[in-house]
């Protein structure tokens, strides 16, 4: 979203016009973003065999995933849904990673259906997948490099006390585990986590990759998962992608000589590729006034964007229906029954009951963790492609709110004044 003649526009069309046509709240992910993300992240690791899968846990629209699908990713999925949801969208097995935590043997069982690459966490599961298939199905393994990774306790997960992956001193026990069943790894594959700040701190885990990966022979590709960090205001710290490309780089081509072989190296970026493409608009229902605050009370909740009290998150809010008017300090609150702050004394342009507010950095873990909590119905989503803008998702009605329900006969609830 940018600021042009006066107007906040996405890809040339104003938000205002586009909360005109399809009301308020409202999702909006611009394409061209999306691309130019993906075309860094290649473009920083071009002297290697890289892949982009992209993780769909961000941004889950089929739509969406089409457009990845067309411009030549593959897809981290985390649960068979999301692998179903690739595959309905256009992706071929082998270009979809299945990484499930915690999950049951049967589950993994129907991604194999699928015939997608199998990513297995646990050793629990390892040692029931080697004992019944064997060499008959290569799998890959996650590994826990105990590496302390991400921008918040709950989007770390390579360190010690994380429920992702296999320890990194379980290695010999794996080891065991994969001779004994004659098992073909194809992959190893860690996580550190989230928002990661400091490129040290993955090319750490990156040597503890390499360093395991010379006790597995049969590998076809190692994958760095992501954690890649966007900016959320004009003065924040990002991952340096192509600092990290050029050193990464060199040291992963130096291995695959050492290991006698050219592996592919994936990375599953999910917020890097989305998270700056995407817009949440919302409508200002009300200026509260109490003797120390003053709230912008809006149109949605908790329930169509939680990370900033999930995540303690930060996202950059304006005003687009007064971009260039005299700023002033608000607290902006949604409408659910709990405390659902946004952002607590903001300084934005003096707003005004009617109003359209816009969060930037919509586009990663936003829709995909709506709910329909206090009864409200979930947003509408819309694309623009291309220079034009097109629904890619309905706001939902009562109708949705009742779909799977199943309406018990009234006959069984007689009322105790009837009864009278």
């Amino acid at each position: 979203m940018q600021l042009v003649k006066g107007k906040y526009a996405m890809n040339g069309i104003p938000v205002l016009d586009l909360v005109k046509k399809y009301d308020s709240p409202l999702y909006i992910y611009d394409t061209s973003v999306m691309k130019a993300q993906y075309e860094r992240l290649v473009n920083a690791f071009s002297k290697t065999r890289v892949k982009i899968h992209f993780a769909c846990k961000a941004l889950n629209n089929i739509n969406v995933l089409k457009y990845f699908q067309s411009i030549g990713t593959g897809l981290d999925a985390v649960s068979i849904q999301e692998v179903w949801l690739g595959i309905k969208a256009g992706f071929e097995p082998c270009d979809i990673m299945f990484t499930p935590n915690c999950v049951s043997l049967e589950e993994i069982e129907l991604g194999m259906q699928e015939n997608v690459h199998i990513n297995i966490d646990n050793i629990s599961i390892l040692e029931q997948f080697g004992i019944k298939y064997g060499a008959s199905y290569p799998v890959s393994v996650r590994i826990n490099p105990h590496i302390m990774g991400g921008g918040n306790q709950k989007i770390s997960t390579g360190h010690i006390d994380s429920k992702f992956g296999i320890s990194i001193y379980q290695i010999p026990h794996v080891l065991r585990m994969v001779e004994t069943n004659k098992m073909k790894i194809e992959g190893l594959h860690m996580h550190t986590g989230s928002d990661i700040l400091d490129t040290e701190v993955f090319l750490k885990g990156a040597e503890i990759m390499l360093e395991t990966a010379k006790n597995f022979k049969d590998l076809e590709f190692i994958d760095y998962g992501s954690g890649f960090k966007v900016p959320y205001k004009a003065d924040d710290i990002s991952t340096d992608i192509e600092e990290l490309g050029e050193t990464l780089s060199v040291r992963f081509n130096e291995f695959c000589k050492e290991y006698g072989k050219d592996l592919n190296l994936i990375f599953e970026p999910g917020k890097f590729l989305v998270s700056e493409s995407g817009v949440f608009a919302a409508r200002v229902n009300v200026i509260k006034h109490t003797t120390s605050t003053v709230f912008a009370g809006i149109d949605t909740g908790l329930n169509h964007l939680i990370r900033p009290m999930f995540y303690d998150a930060y996202h950059e809010i304006v005003n687009v229906s007064k971009p260039e008017g005299k700023q002033r300090i608000y607290t902006i609150v949604g409408y659910i029954c709990e405390t659902d702050t946004f952002g607590w004394n903001r300084r934005i342009s003096e707003i005004s009951e009617g109003d359209v507010l816009a969060f930037k950095n919509a586009g990663a873990y936003c829709f995909t963790m709506a709910s329909n909590y206090n009864a409200r119905f979930r947003p509408a989503e819309v694309l623009v492609h291309q220079g034009k803008d097109y629904l890619i998702r309905k706001r939902e009605n009562m109708d949705d709110l009742l779909r799977n329900q199943q309406i018990m006969d009234d006959n069984l609830f007689i009322s105790r004044k009837t009864k009278d």
